[in-house]
C-alpha cells in the first residue's frame, strides 16, 4: 500500500458497520466483510501554488475522486492476485464507510471539532479512501480521539456552523457554494464577504494542528494546479465538475473583478 498512498492503516469492519452510510455504493460491500484498509491522500501544495486563490485548496488539484479510486483499484487488483479467494472493493467519498471514524480507528489521526480527520504529518489536508475486504487482516483498532479542542475553528467559522455537536451543513459555507438553485440573501452575502467561489478553508487554515502540515508527494496532485477559476473555465477533471456549470457560474457572478 505504500506505493498507493503515503499514509494508511487497517481497522476492523465490525467496528464501523453499525455506522454504515446508506448510499448506492453500499451494495458493493463484500459479503462477510472483515477488514477496512483506510488510505489518506495528502493534497497540500507549496504556498506559491495558491496565488490569486478563489477556491478551496482541495479543489486546486486534479479531481481526487479519480486519483484516489485509480490508486485504490490498482491496489485491489494486486490484492486479488495475492488472495484470489477473497473480495476487495474500493471507495472514495461516495462511500458507505464512515471515513473519518474508520481512519481514526486505523490509527491515522484524530477527529477535529470541524469533523475533519487531522493527521500528524499532513494535518487535515487529506482525502480519505478505503478498501473493504472479506480477508481478515491485522487491525490497529485504535481509540477514536478528538483534536486539542482549542476552539479556533469554531470561533473563525464565518457562518457559525461549527459546534461541539459537529458541523451544521445547512450553515457551512463550503456546502452553500455547492447548493443548486437560488441562494438566499444571507448566503450570497456570506460568499461575497469570504471571496470564495467554491469551498472554504477557513477552519483548516486557522487550525494549529495544521501549522506544519507537509506538502503532498502525490504526482497527480502536483501536476497542473488551478487555484483560480473564472467564467467559462474548464471543469473537466476538477472536483467541482460534478456540480455542473450553472452553480459555478452563479458563484462567480457574485464576485466582482473575476
Amino acid at each position: 500500500m505504500d506505493e498507493i498512498a503515503p499514509l494508511w492503516g487497517i481497522c476492523s469492519f465490525d467496528k464501523i458497520k453499525s455506522g454504515l452510510i446508506e448510499c448506492r455504493a453500499k451494495s458493493r460491500l463484500p459479503e462477510n466483510a472483515k477488514s477496512v484498509i483506510v488510505a489518506c491522500f495528502p493534497y497540500l501544495l507549496d504556498k506559491s501554488e495558491y496565488k490569486n486563490l478563489n477556491i478551496s485548496k482541495y479543489a486546486v488539484v486534479t479531481d481526487y475522486h479519480e486519483v484516489a479510486l485509480n490508486r485504490l483499484n490498482t491496489a485491489c487488483e494486486k490484492l486479488k492476485m495475492l488472495y484470489p479467494e477473497h473480495e476487495f472493493a474500493a471507495f472514495a467519498d461516495n462511500s458507505p464507510v464512515p471515513e473519518v471514524r474508520a481512519a481514526c480507528l486505523a490509527g491515522l489521526g484524530v477527529r477535529g471539532l470541524n469533523s475533519l480527520l487531522i493527521t500528524e504529518k499532513y494535518g487535515s489536508f487529506v482525502f480519505i479512501g478505503e478498501i473493504v475486504t472479506d480477508l481478515s487482516l491485522d487491525c490497529v483498532d485504535a481509540d477514536e480521539k478528538s483534536c486539542i479542542m482549542c476552539g479556533k475553528c469554531k470561533k473563525s467559522c464565518p457562518a457559525s456552523a461549527i459546534s461541539e455537536k459537529g458541523v451544521d451543513q445547512s450553515k457551512c459555507l463550503s456546502a452553500i457554494t455547492q447548493k443548486k438553485g437560488v441562494l438566499s440573501a444571507e448566503e450570497e452575502k456570506l460568499m461575497k464577504e469570504c471571496g470564495c467561489v467554491w469551498g472554504c478553508d477557513i477552519c483548516q487554515d486557522v487550525c494549529p494542528m495544521n501549522k506544519n502540515a507537509a506538502i503532498t508527494e502525490i504526482e497527480e496532485f502536483l501536476c497542473a494546479p488551478a487555484p483560480h477559476i473564472t467564467s467559462g473555465c474548464g471543469l473537466e477533471g476538477r472536483a467541482y465538475e460534478w456540480r455542473g456549470r450553472k452553480v459555478i457560474e452563479r458563484n462567480i457572478s457574485l464576485h466582482k473583478n473575476i
